[in-house]
């Protein structure tokens, strides 16, 4: 035993470092002059750090308007998504009707379509719809997702029946049921949901780079692909928008972690 945790903090030690050394580069990097970035032989710290390629991303680079467009595009995609996978999920677990595991199926078959092969259909439907070249188009495209439909469909399949059919025997209607019970003991799933979805439209490119135009509809990964030219890379303003751009999935993980392990700690001591 001795040996073995002799030989186990090491491990986690290297572990540790690998997944930690590429953040710091990118942070102390952001915070060089340009004349530092390039210098040889490099180094890890910076020896005069400064805010100044933040501020001009910021403010100059007009990457606060793009901040605020991929936020909005992320939050209002992620509502969406939790509001149409919980009432899937909801009516998928908790209720019987013929066709129920047909259609269940169907959504599920979703996942084996590759997004390249509806890109056309979609693109086409949001042109006829007047959405193109405008956040909605990017927002409700993939609103609904199977993922997202399956996890909460497993999530509140194991919420008792009992619970539910008490509050029908008080004369409960069925969408005081699904806000006053479901969601709050499907809390955990949700928040999980939310987080995966929040992090999967922050970091989308494609649809992005297809349905916008104007840039001032210009989300973060369309401002962060604008820094890579074809003979040259603008290192000072990519690497400070990059730092800037971890922020909210950062935070958001902290603060949906409790969530995260509240849903293992109850998936661990079911019965």
């Amino acid at each position: 035993m001795v040996m073995a945790r002799y030989v186990r903090l090491p491990c986690v030690a290297l572990v540790l470092i690998l997944f930690i050394t590429p953040p710091l580069w990118l942070l102390f990097s952001a915070l060089k002059p340009a004349t530092e970035i390039f210098a040889w032989p490099p180094s890890l710290w910076p020896h005069q750090p400064t805010l100044e390629n933040f501020v001009r991303a910021w403010s100059q680079d007009n990457f606060a308007r793009f901040f605020m467009n991929s936020t909005f595009v992320s939050t209002i995609s992620a509502a969406l998504s939790v509001v149409t996978a919980v009432m899937a999920g909801y009516a998928l677990s908790k209720f019987r009707f013929p066709g129920e595991t047909f259609f269940f199926l169907l959504i599920m078959s979703a996942l084996m379509i590759p997004l390249q092969i509806i890109l056309i259909p979609i693109f086409l439907v949001l042109r006829d719809l007047h959405l193109l070249n405008s956040l909605w188009g990017v927002i409700l495209a993939p609103a609904a997702t199977p993922t997202g439909v399956f996890i909460m469909r497993q999530y509140i399949r194991g919420i008792p029946d009992s619970l539910l059919e008490a509050a029908r025997m008080d004369g409960t209607s069925e969408w005081r049921i699904l806000w006053r019970i479901i969601v709050p003991l499907s809390i955990p799933a949700i928040a999980t949901l939310t987080a995966f979805t929040f992090v999967d439209r922050w970091n989308d490119y494609l649809w992005s780079f297809l349905i916008i135009n104007d840039r001032s509809q210009w989300t973060v990964q369309l401002a962060l692909a604008s820094n890579v030219g074809q003979w040259d890379i603008n290192w000072p303003r990519l690497l400070s928008m990059s730092v800037l751009s971890v922020v909210p999935t950062g935070l958001l993980f902290v603060s949906l972690q409790r969530f995260f392990m509240s849903g293992l700690l109850a998936g661990a001591t079911k019965e």
